[in-house]
């Protein structure tokens, strides 16, 4: 028995608005960024510091994964699922692996950012200061490209579906 394919197929139509590819420059810059860090801690604190910068890479991890996985489910509880580890740079994180929509992308991020700069300040009274400046810089460089995505799609429609690939951006529209 043969199956009309228009009447049990889902077609999504999306129309691509921005891509942005990912140069080397900005991969080299971006990956030079912890090590101009690293070397400015060592300078500034004292060698100890190459400890901390290595123990709070994933605790840093950890932190915007239980904040990010804690708005998913407390938002879109279904989307848990499309979310998962990735571990290709530049987008090392718990982050969505196919396409999201734009509004809880933006969301995720902006909670992920802000509470996790706000739990490393409230540990700053309580940890090393060598230590507290890794957390800061690990949080901050994993939280960039993602934070750069959210200011090229500022006055675009909020709608949209942002896909994350290894090699570039994609914006598209519905």
């Amino acid at each position: 028995m043969a199956v009309e394919p228009q009447q049990n197929a889902t077609f999504y139509q999306y129309k691509l608005i921005k891509k942005w590819n990912i140069t080397r420059l900005w991969f080299w810059t971006y990956l030079l960024l912890p090590v101009i860090a690293l070397a400015a801690e060592m300078y500034f604190f004292s060698w100890e510091s190459i400890g901390f910068w290595v123990l709070s890479f994933p605790l840093v991890l950890w932190i915007q994964f239980v904040i990010s996985r804690s708005v998913l489910i407390m938002t879109v509880n279904h989307l848990r699922k499309k979310w998962r580890f990735q571990f290709q740079y530049p987008w090392i994180g718990y982050l969505p692996d196919q396409h999201m929509s734009y509004s809880t992308f933006r969301r995720v991020l902006l909670h992920t950012t802000w509470i996790g700069l706000c739990f490393t300040a409230v540990l700053f009274m309580w940890l090393p200061v060598s230590f507290s400046v890794s957390l800061v810089v690990w949080h901050v460089w994993l939280c960039l490209p993602r934070l750069l995505i959210l200011l090229r799609l500022f006055r675009q429609r909020k709608d949209g579906m942002v896909k994350l690939n290894k090699d570039d951006v994609s914006y598209y529209i519905s």
